[in-house]
C-alpha cells in the first residue's frame, strides 16, 4: 500500500518529466536488451530440447537413474524458463505461449484432474491431443507432476507406465516446439523492438510487473503475508518438486542478466549512477542467498526458526521492487498502472 500511494502522489511531477522513449539513444538500450533476452530464449530452447530426448531416452529403457536424469532434464529446462518468464510482450504474448509454458496458478489442481483424465482416455496421446487439451497440460507443471507427485508417483499410472510415458513424452515435446519456436520468433521480432521506442518504456514495466508478481504472489502469498495469513506451500509454483526457491534465483539471475544491466546503464546515463549501483547490489545480495536456500519451501514454512530465513529473502526481493518500481521507475518517468497479473 505505501508503494501504490508513492506512486499516485508522483504521478502529477511524473507528467512533465520526459519519457525513457525519448531518449535520442533509446535504441541502443533495446538493442542490447534485445540480444540478452534472445540469449535467455536460446538457452530455453536449447534446454526444452535436452527434456524431451531425455524423456523419450527414458522411457524406451526405463530405469532409475533415466529418471533422475529426466527430473534434472526438467529442472534445467524450468529454470531457463524462469529466467525469461518476467517478459510478457512481443512473440511470447501469441497463442497464450507464457500459458502454455507454465499454468499458475492453480488453485483448483487443473493439472492433477487433467492427468487423470487423459490417463483415464483410451484415446492415443498424440500432438494433437495435446494441443487440444488446453494450457493446463502443455507445460512444465505437467511434467513436473508426473515426475514429482507423490501420490501420482505411488499409484499403479506411476512412471513408466506406458500411458503416462507417452503423457510425459507428448508434453516435453510440445515445450521443446514452443521454445524453439519462440527464440525463432523474437529473433525475427528484432526490427520491430528496436526501432519502436514505446518499447523501451515496455520492457522496463515487464521487469516491473516480474518483481510486483515475484514479491506479492511467488514468495508473499505461500508465506502467508496476503490473503487469509496462512501459509501454504500449495500457493507456491513448483511446489511438488521442491523448486520454488531455486525458481526465485532463476527469476532474479535472469532479470539481472538480462535486464538490469543494460538498465543500469539507462540510469546513469540518465545522472542516476547510485541508483544503478543500489540496484545492482541489491541484486547480488539475493543471489548471495543461494545455493543455501535452494531447497524445498516447505520445510521453511513449517519451521517458525527457518521460517526468519524466507523473511530474509523476502525483505530483500521487496527491497529490489522498491528500488525499481518506486524509485527508478519514477525517475525515469515509467509510469505503470494496476499489475495484470493480478487475478487468477
Amino acid at each position: 500500500m505505501q508503494r501504490l500511494t508513492l506512486s499516485i502522489c508522483l504521478i502529477s511531477s511524473l507528467a512533465a518529466a520526459p519519457l525513457v522513449a525519448a531518449d535520442v539513444n533509446s535504441a541502443d538500450y533495446r538493442a542490447q536488451w534485445h540480444t540478452d533476452i534472445h540469449a535467455g530464449y536460446q538457452n530455453l530452447a536449447t534446454q526444452s530440447q535436452a527434456l524431451a530426448s531425455q524423456a523419450g531416452a527414458y522411457c524406451e529403457a526405463p530405469s532409475a537413474k533415466g529418471l533422475e536424469h529426466t527430473k534434472q532434464a526438467w529442472l534445467d529446462a524450468f529454470l531457463a524458463w524462469q529466467q525469461v518468464r518476467y517478459v510478457d510482450f512481443g512473440p511470447v504474448e501469441q497463442k497464450n505461449r507464457a500459458w502454455q509454458f507454465q499454468f499458475w496458478p492453480d488453485p483448483k489442481n487443473l493439472i492433477a484432474r487433467k492427468a487423470t483424465y487423459l490417463l483415464k482416455d483410451e484415446a492415443a496421446i498424440t500432438p494433437e491431443k495435446i494441443n487440444e487439451s488446453g494450457v493446463a497440460v502443455q507445460g512444465f507443471p505437467m511434467v513436473e507432476y508426473l515426475l514429482y507427485d507423490q501420490t501420482f508417483r505411488e499409484g499403479e499410472r506411476a512412471l513408466p507406465a506406458d500411458r503416462s510415458c507417452q503423457l510425459l513424452v507428448g508434453v516435453s515435446n510440445h515445450i521443446a516446439e514452443n521454445g524453439e519456436a519462440l527464440a525463432k520468433d523474437w529473433g525475427d521480432f528484432k526490427s520491430a523492438y528496436v526501432d519502436n521506442d514505446q518499447y523501451t518504456n515496455t520492457t522496463v514495466r515487464a521487469a516491473m510487473a516480474g518483481l510486483e508478481l515475484l514479491e506479492e504472489r511467488r514468495l508473499a502469498t505461500p508465506m502467508g503475508l496476503r490473503g487469509n495469513g496462512k501459509r501454504t506451500v500449495y500457493r507456491a509454483d513448483a511446489w511438488r518438486s521442491g523448486a520454488s526457491l531455486a525458481a526465485v534465483n532463476a527469476t532474479v539471475l535472469g532479470l539481472d542478466q538480462q535486464f538490469l544491466t543494460t538498465f543500469s546503464k539507462l540510469l546513469n546515463d540518465r545522472e542516476q549512477a547510485y541508483l544503478a549501483e543500489r540496484i545492482e547490489e541489491q541484486a547480488k545480495e539475493i543471489q548471495a542467498k543461494f545455493p543455501e536456500l535452494d531447497r524445498p519451501m516447505a520445510p521453511l514454512l513449517a519451521d517458525n526458526s527457518q521460517f526468519r530465513v524466507l523473511q530474509s529473502l523476502y525483505v530483500h526481493i521487496s527491497q529490489l521492487t522498491a528500488l525499481v518500481n518506486d524509485r527508478a521507475a519514477v525517475e525515469l518517468g515509467v509510469v505503470r498502472g494496476f499489475n495484470s497479473s493480478d487475478g487468477d
